[in-house]
């Protein structure tokens, strides 16, 4: 039997317009929440407490504490302009020309009904009004509202921090009509860019109760084991697919006062005496409370950072002493095993199944948390897909729970769990003994999932997003290699899909990038470029290749990978029909040039761009130096042609009365600092962006956003753009360059290495020896980027650099 997947709709509704928001309480949950809201360009009210009756400083410093906060909460510093600063005394009646109040002041219940008393008091009737709680019961906070209030009121649990963590819990009461609930929920996802998840109003939510089972049920393993923080964060970590920050860097995140405080909530709240020992706070975590250590907030908990002789450590609190040791890794050849998989199924799988520490507790800390979350639903959840999404979303995990399940194969888990003892509800038995799975795909990239009822449930989809489901299963392969995927999008649109080992520029993508400029002109009319694999786009060249190519000193190989690498991203910039790329996370080194080729960019709000390749002691070669200069030198007041005069019957010359030493050394100093975007919104303002590229807040929207762009370009008769030509600026402005560069010798700030490949850029951006006001194609930049490019590869240092950054992470200055 087929059954139809709903598509979510999300039309803006008329009742309910989200114009103006206010947020009651500026602490550090409130103001961040009024960061995001701003960020986004919506002007947001920031209320709390007056100091002395009538000022306004509480809320006006934690708006200023956002330009401080790493990693910051904000697109830009532009959007503090958004954020007005107030207190409940004076200007509660502001609240009357705002669409969305969101109180989020204590955790404490009645101190949250006494503001929403006073509020009910100033806001408008068709207002949308909200709590932000991670697990006071809604309805008990709306019982503080006039009747005709409460089918507005609801619950929005944000994640902090509120701009990196995607979920947002909206969690409606009996009282709340589905308006608001749907209004909320598309300003969210269209306008914010969150994951929403519905949960029900039940203790701690989906998020709060079942990730605090989890990292509690570590502390009791790791106490029966007598292991340390350190030993269980290098299991729960990436190894399993989860959060870098791992199980108690998660909790110093969360603040452990904070924790201790769920967790005795959730002990008074629950009836069931098995759930409530496990939210028993070990005697040593309230002592640590006690003292004051409370995680990041307080500089120190299950962690603590120090210096000494100029140098960072990280130290690990020893729980049955009470006392700090340097951070140590468990070595374990499980560990060892997964820690170069890509795919989260593959690790998983291999962690929970190995016979030596890490995998034994990996398992038990895996299977306790499975079979605990199987009997939540449709207690807190309604469906698992709600419970997958709330924990991927609300805690960076790459699988939720049933996704991880079914990666390990249900019947075989459920097996496993039944040996150990470990009780599981009676669906998932049936489940199991049918050698069923949580989720089925259906053709045309429908996805049906497992119910608490026994019966199968389409997943709700979501119309502006296309996921990799849909595309392995509705839309046809054009071409493919191991690196990448040419699909038919539909509507005449080709889809040139990344996939290769940590997005990494190898063989196999170039060639796909050339196969792509080959046939999506003859066979669709436009191909939008990026990916499905989270979280990033792609990371530049893979340099283990690059470093080895230049150890061997097989210098033609590496002439030929550059010289391939820029005529792929030449002939996408040439195409006939419109490109449009689609980055999000890190688009770093060759990343940002397939980015720069394209004719359009939709950009993910979330997009970390940049031209990185001097911290491994090259410079760009793929037209990153071309291609921002001629940006750079187009915004120009009447472009690059105003630049360029144009004699009667004469060649083209510079004409002198144009300055473009400003915009040059605005590229200079972004290509010779690495300097990386921290938004799509900074990625325009350096100049990786163009004013008509479009910034998308949900990443799910990318794709879709998209092919709309290709299709919407194509409509208005798309032409290519003519041949670039670029000037010349010569030996003069060279020097100027130069001059930067050795001042930052002299103050310390530069080594003599630095100075060389600074050298180097600013011979390929000034167009070599050619003479000032003379004029160029891109070939010939391009030829100026190679030679430097090969010329860096060959120094030692330059290796070393390669070498650091690969073993390390980190580019080495020397």
């Amino acid at each position: 039997m087929t059954i139809t997947a709903p598509l979510r709709q999300t039309p803006p509704l008329a009742r309910y317009q989200i114009k103006r928001a206010a947020v009651l309480g500026a602490g550090t949950m409130g103001s961040q929440i009024a960061g995001l809201l701003a960020s986004q360009g919506i002007p947001c009210d920031l209320l709390d407490l007056s100091t002395n009756g009538h000022d306004s400083r509480r809320a006006e410093e934690a708006r200023q504490k956002l330009l401080r906060l790493q990693p910051p909460p904000l697109y830009s510093s532009d959007a503090l302009a958004f954020i007005h600063p107030g207190n409940f005394e004076d200007h509660l009646s502001r609240l009357q020309q705002v669409d969305w109040v969101i109180e989020a002041v204590v955790e404490d219940l009645e101190a949250k009904r006494r503001l929403w008393t006073r509020v009910a008091e100033h806001v408008r009737p068709d207002a949308v009004l909200s709590s932000n709680t991670s697990g006071i019961p809604i309805a008990s906070i709306g019982e503080a509202l006039p009747p005709h209030l409460r089918p507005h009121f609801l619950g929005t649990h944000f994640f902090n921090p509120p701009r990196y963590l995607r979920l947002l819990e909206v969690i409606p009461t009996q009282d709340t009509e589905d308006q608001a609930l749907q209004a909320i929920r598309w300003f969210a996802e269209e306008v914010l860019g969150k994951g929403v998840v519905i949960a029900k109003d039940t203790p701690g939510f989906i998020g709060t109760r079942l990730g605090v089972y989890g990292l509690m049920a570590v502390l009791h393993l790791m106490e029966e084991l007598g292991l340390e923080p350190d030993d269980m964060d290098s299991v729960t970590g990436p190894a399993m697919a989860r959060s870098t920050a791992g199980t108690f860097r998660t909790a110093d995140l969360v603040g452990l006062d904070v924790l201790v405080a769920i967790c005795d909530h959730l002990r008074e709240v629950t009836s069931d005496p098995l759930e409530r020992r496990a939210f028993d706070v070990p005697p040593y975590l309230r002592e640590m409370v006690k003292r004051g250590w409370t995680g990041e907030k307080a500089g120190q908990g299950f962690y603590k950072r120090t210096t000494s002789g100029g140098e960072s450590q990280v130290l690990t609190l020893q729980p049955a002493t009470l006392e700090y040791r340097p951070r140590r890794r468990m070595a374990a050849p499980s560990l060892a095993a997964v820690r170069d998989m890509d795919d989260p199924a593959q690790k998983l799988r291999t962690l929970v199944n190995a016979d030596d520490p890490a995998g034994r507790f990996a398992w038990r800390a895996l299977s306790s948390f499975l079979a605990y979350t199987a009997g939540k639903v449709g207690e807190v959840a309604p469906d698992v897909v709600s419970v997958d999404r709330a924990m991927r979303w609300g805690f960076n995990w790459e699988l939720g729970p049933f996704e991880a399940w079914d990666a390990l194969g249900v019947a075989g888990a459920v097996s496993r769990m039944r040996k150990d003892g470990l009780s599981l509800p009676e669906w998932v038995v049936r489940l199991a003994e049918r050698e069923g799975s949580f989720y089925q795909d259906e053709p045309g990239g429908r996805l049906l999932q497992a119910t608490h009822a026994g019966a199968l449930a389409p997943v709700e989809a979501d119309s502006r997003a296309i996921t990799h489901r849909q595309l392995r299963t509705a839309h046809p392969v054009m071409a493919k290699n191991p690196g990448a995927t040419l699909f038919d999008l539909g509507d005449d649109v080709a889809f040139l899909d990344f996939h290769s080992p940590r997005q990494a520029i190898g063989p196999d993508m170039i060639a796909m990038l050339e196969e792509a400029a080959r046939i999506a002109p003859q066979q669709s009319r436009a191909l939008v470029i990026g990916s499905h694999v989270q979280p990033n786009f792609c990371v530049g060249a893979n340099l283990m290749m690059l470093l080895l190519t230049a150890q061997e000193g097989d210098w033609q190989e590496l002439d030929g990978i550059a010289r391939r690498f820029q005529q792929a991203l030449l002939a996408i910039k040439r195409m006939p029909v419109p490109v449009v790329a689609a980055p999000y996370g890190q688009t770093l080194g060759g990343g940002a040039e397939i980015a720069l080729a394209a004719s359009r960019v939709t950009a993910a709000a979330e997009s970390y761009v940049g031209l990185v390749e001097v911290g491994a002691g090259i410079i760009p070669a793929g037209g990153g130096c071309k291609e921002m200069l001629l940006r750079a030198l187009d915004a120009l007041p009447g472009g690059i042609q105003a630049l360029l005069g144009r004699p009667a019957g004469g060649a083209p010359q510079l004409l002198p009365q144009l300055d473009p030493t400003p915009a040059l050394a605005g590229v200079f100093e972004a290509i010779g600092t690495a300097r990386v975007s921290g938004s799509g919104q900074e990625a325009r303002r350096i100049g990786f962006l163009r004013p008509a590229d479009v910034i998308i807040p949900n990443v799910d929207h990318l794709l879709y956003v998209a092919k709309a762009t290709a299709l919407a370009m194509c409509a208005q008769g798309y032409r290519p753009q003519p041949q670039a030509r670029l000037p010349i600026l010569g030996a003069n402005a060279r020097a100027i360059l130069e001059l930067a560069a050795q001042t930052m010798l002299w103050a310390g700030q530069a080594t003599e290495h630095d100075v060389k490949i600074a050298r180097k850029l600013a011979y390929v951006l000034t167009g070599g020896d050619r003479p000032a006001g003379s004029v160029a194609n891109e070939e010939y930049f391009l030829d100026l980027e190679r030679e430097a490019f090969l010329s860096l590869c060959g120094e030692p240092k330059t290796q070393a650099r390669m070498q650091a950054v690969l073993q390390t992470g980190r580019p080495l200055r020397n």
